[in-house]
């Protein structure tokens, strides 16, 4: 089988009167084959449908999606105790293919400008002795900010 640009580039040379064995030797062909395709339309191999080792358990592993969010390690387990035979990158790839995405794990704040206030603690090491200092700023409020030593 080969390709559409060499397809393309055998019938670039038929409709510059090229014969078979001159397309073959500039193409690095045998002769066989560019007297094979001179005549015929390009037309891509046809995909033959194979089965998976995973289609007798896709039904199941929906079932324990919907009951419980599972992760796809855990799905593979549960289908090796089934007795599945086959490999988890297949179980990975389909259970991330059905089961939808997951939400972020963080909270966006918002709050009015004066309404809240930020603190974070900070050790300064001085020469000999340590010494604790707070700082608060404002959320939004660039104006509100101040520095405070205890």
């Amino acid at each position: 089988m080969i390709d559409y640009a060499t397809w393309c580039a055998i019938r670039d040379g038929v409709a510059s009167h090229l014969s078979a064995p001159q397309l073959a030797a500039s193409l690095n062909l045998d002769v066989k084959t560019v007297r094979h395709w001179i005549d015929r339309p390009y037309a891509p191999r046809a995909r033959v449908p194979r089965t998976s080792k995973l289609d007798p358990y896709k039904g199941r592993i929906v079932g324990w999606l919907d009951a419980h969010p599972l992760t796809a390690q855990q799905v593979f387990q549960r289908l090796r105790d089934a007795g599945y035979e086959g490999g988890i990158s297949i179980v990975k790839d389909y259970v991330h293919k059905i089961c939808p995405p997951r939400r972020e794990a963080f909270l966006t704040l918002a709050f009015a400008p004066g309404k809240a206030a930020q603190v974070d603690w900070g050790l300064c090491r001085a020469r000999h002795s340590p010494h604790y200092a707070e700082s608060r700023t404002m959320p939004s409020s660039p104006g509100y900010r101040f520095r405070a030593r205890l």
